[in-house]
C-alpha cells in the first residue's frame, strides 16, 4: 500500500512536469523510484519542485528566444512553439493510457491526468475567425472580430495566459518580455509613428468594401492601444483602439512571415502598437487592417482591467481614472462632451464682445460668496492668503475699469464638504455686462445653457436619470417667497414682515416666531435657530422646494441678508434683483443686479463680518480694496455665474459631479474619515 502511494504521489507531481518539458527519459527512474518506501516521499516531494523549476525556467528562455527572434526576422518561432504543444500532448495521452491500463486504477489521478490532457488540447489553434465585433466606426459586425470576445478555446492572446497569474508575475513576465526586446536591438518605447488614418477616417475612407474583399492597392497606418488579442494558428486578430474608437488587425503569417509568432509572444493587451498594410473586410463585413509590418510602440508593464468586470469599483475608477477612460467609452466621451459644452460657452460670449481676463486664484480677503476657504501662506512676503471662493470681486474691478462685457471661466476652491453635487476645487464661469441688470442675465443664460444643449445633445431635449428635461426658452419664473408659500401657506413673507416692522434682520417679532413655528412643523432643521425672516426663508426653500424643481426654473427675489452682493429689489423691500436657475433639483446658475452703491455695500460687509466674527466660518469680511474701487464708480452692471460642472452632468446624465470632474478629490486609501 505504501509503494502504491507512492507511486500515485510521482504520477501526479513529477511524471507531468517531465513530460511538458520532454524529459522522458526520467520516466525510467520513476519506475525505481516508485518501488521505495513511504518515507522518501519527502524526498520525492523536494526532486519533483525542482523539475518544476526546471521547466519554469526553460519555458522562460523560450519566450525570451520567440521575441529575440521575431525582431530579428528570424523563421520557425510559430512551428516550434505549435510543435512543443503537439509532443505534450502525445506525452500526456500516453500517461492518461497507462493509468487506465493499470491493474489497481486510481480514478483521482485518471481524472487529473485526463484534464491536464484536454487543457492542452485546448491550446490547440482553431481554423476559425472569431466572432464579431463592434469597430471604431461603419462597417462593424462581421466574422474575424476581435472587439468583445478574446480568450475563448484556441486563442485567448495574453489575458488567457495571465489569468492564473497574480499582478506581480504579470509584471514581471512583461517587465521581460519588454528587456528581450531591448536586448534585441528594438526599443519597447518608441519615439513617434505616423498614422494615416483614425479609426473613425479608416471606416469612412472603405465603408464601401463588400464582405470578402481586399483592397490590394491600399496602403494604410494606424495605430493605438491593444484591447483584446486573439491567436488562432497561423492567423490572429487584434481589436485596437485609438481616440476616436476601435479598429481591427488582421494578422496573416502568410503575410508576416518569420515576424508573425515572435510579434504575437511580445504583445499583449495595453500595449501600443502601429502597424502598415492593406485593407480587409471579412467574410461577414469586419472592416480590417491587412497587416504587412508591425511595430511594438510602448510596452504596457501592467494589465487592463477585466473585459467583462471592468472596473467594478467606484472609488477605483475615480482613482485611476487612466484606466476607466481606456476601458469606458462613455467616460471619454463625457469629458469630451465637457470639453465642447467650454468651447462653445467661450465662443459664444467671445462673439458677442465679451473678454476673458485671468484674475487671482491666490486672495488677500477671500468674498465673493458665502464659503469657507483653503488657507494658505506665502513665504516670500510672509502673507496669510486663501484660494478664491469666487472670481466676482476681481471681475467687478475690470468693469470699474472700463472693460464693460469681461467673464472668466476658471477654477474656484471651497474648503466645504463632499457630495454627488459638491467638490471643493470646480469650475465655474462669471460674466459682468455693464449696462444691464438681472433680467438680461435671465435671457442670457437661457441662450448659453439651450445653445449648449444644442451643440452637445442635438437639441433642447435632454434625459437626466430617466427623467425628460425641456430646455427650451422661456423657462418658468417664480419668486422664492412664492414656492415657500406653496408648501408653508402660513408663511407669508411680505406680510410678517410688515408685522415685525419691516426690519431685514427682525429677531424675536412676532412675524419670525409664526414663520419659526410653521417651518418647525413642516420637519424643517434649524428653524428654530433662524435669526431672521429672510434666513427662514431660505432655508424653507433649501429644504421643501428646490429638491422639486425638475424642470428649468428661475427662482427669483431672495432675501437681503443671503444676498450681500446684489442691489435691493427696485419695488420689493427686503429681497434682492436675484435670481438662482434651478434644474434637476439643483443649483445651475447665480446672478444679481450688481450693487454698486459703496454706502450699502459697506453695510453689508460688515453684517458678514459680524457673522463671521460669532463662528460662521462662510461668512466673508470686509474687503477695503474692493469698496475703494468701487467708491470710485461702477456703471449699471448685470452679473453671471454658471456651474460647469453641473452643467455637464445635466447635458450628459451623469449622476455624480466626480463623474465629469477627471481626477475629483478622494480621501487616500486607507485613511479613516477625520472625527467630528
Amino acid at each position: 500500500e505504501g509503494r502504491r502511494h507512492t507511486r500515485m504521489l510521482l504520477l501526479r507531481t513529477l511524471l507531468p512536469a517531465a513530460v511538458s518539458s520532454r524529459c522522458c527519459r526520467l520516466v525510467p527512474p520513476l519506475a525505481a523510484l516508485a518501488s521505495a518506501s513511504p518515507a522518501d516521499a519527502a524526498a520525492v516531494r523536494a526532486f519533483s519542485m525542482q523539475q518544476a523549476a526546471v521547466v519554469a525556467a526553460q519555458r522562460q528562455r523560450r519566450v525570451h528566444r520567440g521575441v529575440l527572434g521575431g525582431l530579428r526576422m528570424c523563421s520557425g518561432g510559430g512551428g516550434s512553439a505549435l510543435a512543443d504543444l503537439e509532443r505534450d500532448i502525445q506525452a500526456q495521452g500516453e500517461v492518461v493510457r497507462e493509468l487506465k491500463a493499470a491493474a489497481e486504477r486510481d480514478e483521482a489521478a485518471i481524472k487529473a491526468a485526463v484534464e491536464r490532457l484536454l487543457a492542452l488540447k485546448a491550446q490547440l489553434p482553431a481554423p476559425v475567425e472569431p466572432p464579431p465585433a463592434k469597430s471604431g466606426g461603419k462597417g462593424g459586425g462581421g466574422k474575424g472580430g476581435g472587439g468583445r470576445g478574446g480568450g475563448g478555446k484556441g486563442g485567448g492572446g495574453s489575458g488567457a495566459a495571465e489569468a492564473e497569474l497574480s499582478e506581480s508575475e504579470i509584471f514581471r513576465v512583461r517587465l521581460d518580455k519588454a528587456q528581450a526586446v531591448a536586448a534585441g536591438g528594438h526599443t519597447p518605447y518608441a519615439y513617434s509613428f505616423a498614422p494615416t488614418h483614425s479609426s473613425a477616417t479608416f471606416a469612412e475612407a472603405f465603408d464601401s468594401l463588400s464582405p470578402g474583399a481586399e483592397d490590394a492597392s491600399a496602403e494604410v497606418a494606424l495605430c493605438g492601444r491593444v484591447m483584446t488579442k486573439r491567436s488562432f494558428g497561423k492567423l490572429a486578430f487584434f481589436t485596437v483602439q485609438d481616440g476616436e474608437g476601435t479598429f481591427q488587425l488582421y494578422l496573416d503569417k502568410k503575410r508576416l512571415g518569420a515576424a508573425f509568432r515572435p510579434f504575437l509572444d511580445a504583445t499583449d493587451g495595453g500595449d501600443f502598437v502601429g502597424v502598415k498594410g492593406g485593407v480587409k473586410r471579412t467574410d461577414k463585413g469586419e472592416l480590417s487592417v491587412l497587416v504587412a509590418e508591425a511595430t511594438l510602440l510602448t510596452k504596457a508593464l501592467r494589465p487592463l482591467p477585466d473585459k467583462w468586470k471592468g472596473l467594478a469599483d467606484v472609488n477605483k475608477r475615480y482613482r485611476q481614472r487612466y484606466l476607466d477612460m481606456i476601458v469606458n467609452p462613455r467616460v471619454r466621451a463625457t469629458f469630451a462632451a465637457r470639453a465642447r459644452i467650454t468651447s462653445y460657452l467661450r465662443r459664444y460670449l467671445d462673439e458677442r464682445g465679451f473678454l476673458e481676463i485671468e484674475t487671482p486664484c491666490l486672495n488677500a480677503q477671500p468674498g465673493g460668496a458665502e464659503a469657507k476657504p483653503f488657507e494658505t501662506y506665502h513665504n516670500a512676503l510672509g502673507l496669510d492668503l486663501t484660494l478664491r471662493i469666487a472670481t466676482e470681486l476681481y471681475l467687478k474691478r475690470l468693469v470699474i475699469g472700463g472693460v464693460e462685457r469681461v467673464y472668466e471661466l476658471g477654477r474656484i476652491f471651497r474648503n466645504e464638504g463632499i457630495s454627488t453635487r459638491h467638490n471643493p476645487e470646480f469650475t465655474s464661469v462669471e460674466l459682468y455686462q455693464a449696462y444691464a441688470d438681472y433680467e438680461d442675465m435671465m435671457a442670457l443664460t437661457e441662450e448659453l445653457v439651450a445653445g449648449a444643449a444644442r451643440h452637445v445633445a442635438g437639441g433642447t431635449s435632454v434625459e437626466y436619470q430617466g427623467a425628460s428635461i425641456d430646455l427650451a426658452p422661456p423657462w418658468r419664473r417664480v419668486t422664492m417667497a412664492e414656492l415657500v408659500a406653496e408648501k408653508l401657506p402660513q408663511f407669508d413673507f411680505f406680510a410678517l414682515r410688515e408685522a415685525d416692522g419691516g426690519s431685514d434682520a427682525a429677531s424675536g417679532g412676532e412675524g419670525l416666531a409664526a414663520a419659526r413655528a410653521a417651518a418647525q412643523a413642516a420637519g424643517v432643521a434649524g428653524a428654530g435657530e433662524a435669526p431672521s425672516l429672510g434666513e427662514l426663508l431660505a432655508l424653507c426653500f433649501e429644504e421643501l422646494c428646490e429638491p422639486e424643481l425638475v424642470q428649468p426654473t428661475f427662482v427669483l427675489d431672495h432675501p437681503t441678508e443671503v444676498s450681500p452682493l446684489a442691489k435691493p429689489h427696485r419695488t420689493r423691500p427686503g429681497v434682492t434683483e436675484r435670481f438662482e436657475l434651478f434644474a434637476v433639483g439643483r443649483e445651475l446658475a447665480n446672478a444679481f443686479s450688481e450693487l454698486t452703491d459703496p454706502v450699502d455695500q459697506r453695510a453689508r460687509f460688515e453684517a458678514q463680518a459680524a457673522k463671521k466674527a460669532a463662528g460662521d466660518e462662510e461668512a466673508c469680511g470686509v474687503d477695503e480694496d474692493f469698496l475703494t474701487a468701487l467708491e470710485h464708480g461702477m456703471p449699471p452692471t448685470g452679473g453671471l455665474g454658471i456651474g460647469i460642472d453641473r452643467l455637464v452632468m445635466l447635458l450628459t446624465d451623469s449622476p455624480s459631479i466626480k463623474d465629469v470632474i477627471a481626477f475629483p478629490l478622494l480621501r487616500p486609501e486607507g485613511q479613516p474619515a477625520p472625527k467630528e
